[in-house]
């Protein structure tokens, strides 16, 4: 058990009802990222990869004026909608 593993947040729809959520996972694959495991990280949760950029684009939108900025967002947005929806629902079909 890592030292980390103590102080995650625990998923409080898995716990109440027993499911994960569409959100299980990603603590966990965050700091698989961080201790350099990336294909555990991409197994654990694999929108986290698709997650960076549209986080990044966040923090730079708020610093610059991009031309396409809202395209470009809705864009983003949907590959994760896509990515974790679609994680979600293979995890309750093979449960």
């Amino acid at each position: 058990m890592l030292l980390v593993d103590r102080f995650m947040l625990p998923c409080l729809n898995k716990k109440l009802f027993g499911v994960e959520c569409m959100g299980c996972g990603m603590q966990r694959a965050f700091w698989l990222l961080i201790d350099g495991k990336f294909s555990e990280a991409f197994f654990m949760y694999p929108a986290i990869y698709t997650l960076i950029p549209l986080f990044a684009f966040l923090i730079v939108k708020n610093f610059l004026t991009i031309k396409y900025a809202n395209k470009i967002l809705v864009i983003l947005v949907t590959i994760n909608i896509a990515i974790i929806a679609g994680n979600y629902l293979l995890k309750l079909l093979n449960h």
